[in-house]
């Protein structure tokens, strides 16, 4: 009977970054869609975890938190904290972007992946914590990929049950 070789699965975490720097220069980005008391505490509880979580590695420079309230992520082009950050990595001011999800990073596929190529050019890499993707690694566009277009089609979704419940309150008057 031949034996069977059962090869583990890479658990790829931030920490197995490859960069070859002694203290990497690290911000995380939040960002929550509406100005609502419950996203405001979300907003609250995103930024204080991930300085705390930034500071507490002492491998890791503390390089601010970049955060956008009230804003949809389907487009770059509003997010004001988001282009300072993508900024402040082009003067080589960041490392590594720490955010929670690909869903409160970019809403749009293709600005998503456009930004991660761009970040990449530049040796910055961003790490995805809800789906445990650091975008440095081989593997991770096109997991990126689909992902992102899941979060884009759900925004869609989203949108379009609002309209339809608007339209529909507004014919029963």
């Amino acid at each position: 009977m031949k034996k069977v070789r059962t090869i583990p699965a890479k658990n790829y975490k931030v920490h197995d970054t490859s960069f070859n720097k002694s203290k990497l220069k690290v911000c995380a980005y939040c960002r929550v869609s509406t100005g609502s008391s419950k996203q405001s505490e979300s907003f609250e509880t995103q930024t204080t975890y991930y300085e705390r979580y930034i500071k507490d590695n002492p491998k890791w420079e503390f390089a601010g938190i970049y955060a956008d309230k009230g804003i949809s992520g389907t487009t770059a082009a509003k997010r004001v904290e988001f282009n300072r950050m993508i900024k402040d990595c082009e003067k080589g001011k960041i490392d590594l972007i720490i955010t929670k999800s690909i869903s409160r990073f970019a809403r749009n596929t293709a600005d998503c992946l456009e930004v991660v190529r761009t970040l990449k050019d530049l040796n910055v890499g961003v790490y995805f914590e809800r789906e445990n993707i650091n975008t440095m690694g081989a593997e991770s566009e096109l997991i990126l990929s689909v992902l992102s277009s899941i979060a884009q089609d759900e925004s869609r979704n989203m949108s379009e049950n609002i309209k339809w419940a608007v339209q529909k309150r507004f014919k029963e008057g």
